[in-house]
């Protein structure tokens, strides 16, 4: 049963009521209260405070304000005039009905209205960026066709500097065979151009002395030895975990060996699409750009070519983050930790932006003890990240708050 408010005190002037309805006892919130043209509530369990108030009011206008358990209301009067009570008095009960109905279904009215007014802008807000995101690819394109079309027209005035090259060449020739029909050579002899005569065997026997001033010996076949030395680890040998090292540099090299043998699966890529690193430093540039999906679907193709790269999968969790897709920056967040075992001080910073980055998403799907799991794995890698320590003392407070 509810607990009615009768201790209520009221005021007013020709234009204004000025009411105060305490609730000391109760927590009192703004969805608590309830005011229409001439009716009144507060609800706030277990007290209760209705009204059908004596004349209509200006609900635009008029305002309440919570301060020391109470509600202190500023009611504006539609007509100035002085009311005789605060409430209607002695009234029809049905016509006391009417007005309670009548106060709720416009209160549903206005909520509705306010709700579609909300998903309009959220569809006006999504159609514009949909529009942003379609003039940024165009604008890529286009640079993109620019580039190609410059670098075509600089392979074709090479080309055609090559062949005019290859026409004066065949000119030079031309002219020695003619002088070579004839018999004549040119040899030049301290300073002066002399004309001789030279048969076939002269000439042979001068072009072999050349070929042999110009060449040099042959080198005498050998053989060389290579000795690697093992690779010395900055780990203190007291902390080694040169096991675990040599494993993670042993999954590095396999994953480098693999680029070669996956990029023959794919035979109508162009040569620098081919390559991971390239797709990756594209898939960055899109990033930067906020062009999301287009670095989205760089980070796929070089997926395909080598899905051994953790950078990969956490920099496509950093797009999907931005894109709102959570589930897939959690699924991406840990196929990179498992490409990043075993830890080692190599590969600390990549598993703190996977632990932060999965994090992150599990607090924007509010599962708040999942994240702050991740967060916590973080500053176990990083304990003197001062942002990381804050933003997970954060997350602690909203666990306390909703338990």
């Amino acid at each position: 049963m509810p607990l009615w408010v009768r201790d209520h005190s009221w005021e007013q002037t020709a234009e204004a009521v000025y009411l105060t309805v305490p609730v000391r006892a109760a927590r009192l919130r703004p969805g608590s209260i309830f005011c229409t043209e001439q009716y009144l509530k507060v609800n706030s369990p277990p007290f209760l405070f209705e009204a059908i108030l004596y004349a209509p009011i200006d609900d635009v206008r008029s305002s309440a304000k919570i301060e020391n358990g109470s509600v202190f209301f500023t009611l504006y009067k539609k007509e100035t005039v002085m009311w005789e009570s605060l409430v209607m008095e002695n009234g029809d009960k049905e016509k006391m009905q009417r007005i309670r109905e009548d106060a709720v279904q416009k209160a549903q009215v206005d909520a509705q209205a306010e709700a579609e007014a909300k998903a309009t802008q959220k569809r006006e807000r999504n159609k514009f960026a949909l529009d942003a995101t379609m003039k940024l690819e165009d604008a890529e394109r286009k640079r993109i066709e620019q580039q190609k079309e410059e670098e075509r027209k600089k392979a074709t005035e090479e080309i055609e500097k090559w062949k005019e090259q290859n026409e004066k060449q065949k000119k030079v020739q031309e002219i020695h065979q003619s002088h070579h029909e004839k018999g004549e050579t040119l040899e030049k002899s301290k300073g002066f151009y002399v004309s001789i005569a030279a048969g076939r065997s002269s000439r042979n026997m001068f072009a072999d002395k050349l070929k042999e001033e110009a060449l040099p010996a042959p080198r005498s076949a050998s053989s060389i030895k290579i000795n690697f030395t093992p690779r010395a680890f900055p780990t203190a040998l007291r902390e080694s975990r040169v096991p675990e090292e040599e494993e993670w540099l042993c999954k590095q090299a396999e994953a480098r060996r693999m680029i070669n043998a996956d990029i023959a699966e794919i035979e109508d890529l162009k040569e620098e699409e081919k390559n991971p690193d390239w797709l990756k430093d594209k898939g960055n540039k899109m990033f930067e750009t906020g062009n999301y999906i287009a670095a989205v679907n760089a980070y796929n193709l070089a997926l395909r070519i080598n899905n051994k790269i953790p950078t990969l999968y956490l920099n496509r969790a950093a797009c999907h983050l931005k894109l709102r897709n959570l589930h897939k920056a959690i699924e991406d967040s840990s196929k990179a930790l498992d490409l990043l075992t075993p830890s080692v001080p190599e590969n600390a910073k990549a598993r703190v932006k996977a632990h932060l980055r999965r994090g992150t998403a599990f607090c924007e799907l509010e599962l708040y003890a999942e994240g702050l799991q991740d967060y916590i794995a973080a500053l176990k890698i990083e304990p003197t990240n001062k942002n990381v320590e804050e933003d997970a003392e954060k997350i602690r407070r909203i666990i306390q708050a909703s338990e």
